[in-house]
């Protein structure tokens, strides 16, 4: 049957209320309904020992809806309300707490981060550094750790990336999820995961290299190889290294990085790219 056209809303203060409680009874009876759907998966999961923490589906998840969201409602709030539900389904599913470096500087902005994309009543737990919160998930104390976005002017101590070497550790989430188009992540979520593609992916390549690779001349490799940087970071203190942001999934036998001429590279994560504000 085609689609019915829809009614013109009621005129009358009185029936525009009443029409806004029966729309939010059946958003709530729909809410309702996920969570069953989720409680049903989560019992299949603990079954077969699927992960429940997937950042890469709740990135097609926003995805999709931001692209049918049509009217009024702001892009800002589609991504804030199904953060919570997606938070809200995450808690169903097991214990999962956020490690987060302990407040002060740029370790606020990791913490806000964590709260802004995991939800107001998922807990976060803080470690004095960096590196604490890192071994918390090594060690699984917590799902995932959330930090600063590297800085070319920040601190050897809080250089996390230039030290993240524990097994199985991979940055899995860029944060926000809405961002300006060129905006560079303000933190990152690290797991342990492997990372799946989404479409539209970005990966951290963190490069140890020679006296003779420069910033520019590290930029001019990685364009060749067909990795052209978004940014590219290079410190020289505690030892040279450099983090570059990179298009593409990235999977850890990728050709085009085994005949890079750097001393060492390691892809540090995979994760989806963010989505534009507006």
């Amino acid at each position: 049957m085609p689609d019915q056209p829809t009614p013109p809303p009621p005129t009358d203060l009185a029936s525009l209320r009443v029409e806004i409680d029966r729309i939010d009874d059946a958003l709530h009876d729909l809410l309702m309904r996920r969570s069953d759907l989720v409680a049903h998966m989560a019992s299949a999961r603990l079954k077969g020992g699927a992960p429940t923490f997937r950042p890469g589906r709740e990135a097609l998840i926003l995805r999709r809806l931001l692209q049918r969201n049509r009217g009024a409602m702001a892009r800002a709030a589609i991504v804030r309300l199904w953060r919570e539900i997606i938070a809200a389904s995450l808690a169903q599913q097991g214990r999962f707490t956020i490690a987060v470096p302990d407040a002060g500087g740029a370790d606020c902005v990791a913490s806000r981060m964590a709260r802004a994309h995991f939800g107001l009543l998922t807990p976060l737990k803080a470690y004095p550094t960096p590196f604490r919160a890192l071994a918390s998930v090594a060690g699984g104390e917590t799902a995932v750790a959330v930090l600063p976005a590297p800085d070319e002017a920040e601190q050897p101590e809080p250089a996390w990336w230039m030290r993240m070497e524990a097994p199985g550790l991979r940055v899995v989430a860029a944060l926000p999820f809405l961002a300006p188009p060129d905006a560079r992540p303000q933190a990152y979520a690290v797991a342990t995961l492997v990372p799946e593609p989404t479409g539209r992916d970005r990966s951290l390549l963190r490069i140890e290299p020679g006296p003779e690779h420069t910033r520019p001349r590290i930029a001019a490799i990685l364009e060749a190889a067909g990795l052209p940087p978004r940014w590219l970071i290079r410190r020289e203190s505690p030892s040279p290294m450099a983090l570059a942001e990179v298009p593409g999934y990235l999977p850890d036998d990728e050709p085009r990085l085994s005949a890079l001429p750097f001393p060492r590279l390691q892809i540090l994560g995979t994760y989806a790219e963010p989505e534009p504000e507006e």
